[in-house]
C-alpha cells in the first residue's frame, strides 16, 4: 500500500466553503490586477482576500499604501494600475475565444487555492473544455528543454499512454520534454493542457507556434498574464507553481541539478502532491537531477501504469465516505448531454460516429467526452468510448487538497 505523502491529511485542504461567484465589477478588477502585479505576489493576494478585488484596485490606483508595501512598491503598483485597461484586455480575449476564469467561477479549479496568497488572481483560458473537470484527472510532465532522444521518447510515450487511459497531460509548452509530452497526448487525440508564461495569444517559444495552436484547438491553454504579454525569466519560475498545484502529481523526465523542473517538483511536494521521476543513464548529466529527486522523496516510475497507480490512489485515500448527491445526466449541459445520449447502450463508438449522432464536430465531441470521463460517465477503450456503470449517474468526485468537484447545477 503506497503511503500518503506528507501534507495530504484532513487539514491539508483550503477552506471547504465555496467562494461566491465574482460580480462583473470584481471580474473586471481581477483582470486589472493581472496587469498591475506580477503572478504570485503574496501581498496582492492577501489584499484581494482581505479587502476584495474592487477596493484593492481602487487603493492601488490611488497610490494608497497597503499593509506590507513600502513607498517604492506602492508607487510601482500605482503606475501600472493607472495604465491598466481591463475592458480592452477582456475584449481582446474574446477576439481569440479566450475567457477569464476567476476564483468563485464554476470552472475555477479549487486545488489552486492550496497556493494561499500566491494563487492566481484569475486565469486566462483558451479552449473549449472545462478546466475544472480536466484538472480532476491531470498529471504534470516536465523536464529538460535540451533533452535527449531517450527523454523525448519517454515523454511522448507517457503523454500518449496517459491520454489513452483517460488522464490529462499538463506541461509548459516549452521545447524538449514539455513539447514531447504534449505531442504524445495529441497524437492519440488525448487531452492536454499547456500552462504558458505569456499571454495565451502569444505563442512562446515561437518555434512551437503550431503546437500551441493545436493545444488550443484540441486541449486548453492557460496563463496568468493578460493578452499580448510576453514572458520573462521570472515568469517561467512563477508559472511552475500553477503546474504543481493544478495537477495530482508531477513527473520529471531528465533534469540537471539547477532546473526549473525540479522547482516544480519541490513545489508539488510541499503542496502534498505526488512527485515522480523517470530514471535515466547514470552517465547522463541530464539524469542527475532526477536521480537526486529519487534519492530524496520522489517515486520511481517507468511508464503510465506506474503513474496512474500512484495518482489514482489520491482520490481514494482522500475521498470521504461516498454519500449523495449523485450527478444525474439531466444536470449536464445540453451539448454534453447530447454526446452522452449518442453513446450506444452496449459496446462503444468512436468520436466521429458520436459527432454525427450528436450533431456536433469531432473536436467538440472529443472535448465533451473528456469531460464525461472526468465525471465518471464514460470510459475510453482505445479510439472508442463506452458508457461506464450504465451511464445513468456518476458519483461526484470529491477530495481534500482542493480536489473537490460540485454538481453541474451549481
Amino acid at each position: 500500500m503506497t503511503q500518503m505523502p506528507p501534507g495530504m491529511d484532513d487539514d491539508a485542504g483550503p477552506d471547504p466553503e465555496e467562494e461566491p461567484p465574482p460580480t462583473p465589477g470584481e471580474r473586471l478588477a481581477r483582470a486589472a490586477v493581472t496587469r498591475i502585479a506580477d503572478p504570485g505576489d503574496g501581498l496582492v493576494g492577501t489584499w484581494l482576500r482581505e479587502f476584495g478585488p474592487v477596493e484593492t484596485v481602487r487603493a492601488l490606483t490611488a497610490g494608497e499604501e497597503l499593509p506590507g508595501a513600502g513607498q517604492q512598491k506602492t508607487a510601482g503598483y500605482a503606475l501600472r494600475a493607472r495604465r491598466a485597461q481591463p475592458e480592452r484586455d477582456l475584449a481582446a480575449a474574446r477576439a481569440t475565444r479566450t475567457r477569464f476564469v476567476c476564483p468563485g467561477d464554476p470552472e475555477w479549479p479549487r486545488q489552486l487555492d492550496d497556493l494561499g496568497p500566491e494563487r492566481p488572481y484569475g486565469l486566462w483560458v483558451r479552449g473549449c473544455a472545462s478546466l475544472r473537470m480536466w484538472a480532476l484527472r491531470s498529471v504534470a510532465v516536465v523536464g529538460a528543454r535540451a533533452c535527449t532522444d531517450y527523454g523525448s521518447h519517454m515523454a511522448a510515450s507517457l503523454g500518449a499512454d496517459l491520454a489513452e487511459a483517460g488522464w490529462v497531460t499538463v506541461s509548459g509548452a516549452a521545447y524538449g520534454i514539455d513539447g514531447a509530452a504534449h505531442r504524445g497526448a495529441l497524437s492519440v487525440t488525448g487531452a492536454t493542457v499547456g500552462v504558458v508564461a505569456s499571454g495565451v495569444d502569444v505563442p512562446y517559444p515561437p518555434g512551437h507556434a503550431e503546437l500551441i495552436g493545436r493545444i488550443a484547438e484540441q486541449g486548453l491553454l492557460i496563463g496568468e498574464l493578460p493578452p499580448g504579454s510576453h514572458p520573462t525569466r521570472s515568469r517561467f519560475v512563477l508559472r511552475n507553481r500553477v503546474i504543481a498545484a493544478l495537477t495530482r502529481g508531477t513527473v520529471v523526465i531528465e533534469a540537471q541539478y539547477r532546473s526549473g523542473s525540479l522547482i516544480t517538483a519541490r513545489r508539488a511536494r510541499k503542496l502534498g502532491r505526488f512527485v515522480m521521476g523517470v530514471p535515466g543513464p547514470c552517465t547522463s548529466s541530464l539524469s542527475r537531477g532526477v536521480h537526486e529527486l529519487l534519492r530524496a522523496d520522489g517515486v520511481l516510475v517507468t511508464g503510465a501504469a506506474d503513474v496512474i497507480e500512484l495518482v489514482g490512489r489520491i482520490g481514494e485515500d482522500l475521498a470521504p465516505e461516498r454519500r449523495g448527491p449523485v450527478l444525474p445526466r439531466d444536470l449536464l449541459p445540453p451539448a454534453t448531454a447530447r454526446v452522452l445520449e449518442a453513446l450506444p447502450a452496449r459496446g462503444g463508438a468512436c468520436r466521429e460516429e458520436l459527432a454525427v449522432a450528436a450533431g456536433s464536430t469531432p473536436d467538440d465531441t472529443l472535448t465533451r467526452l473528456h469531460e464525461l470521463h472526468a465525471l465518471g460517465f464514460v470510459e475510453r477503450d482505445g479510439p472508442r468510448w463506452k458508457l461506464a456503470h450504465g451511464g445513468e449517474t456518476a458519483p461526484t468526485p470529491e477530495g481534500e487538497g482542493g480536489f473537490q468537484a460540485d454538481t453541474l447545477s451549481r
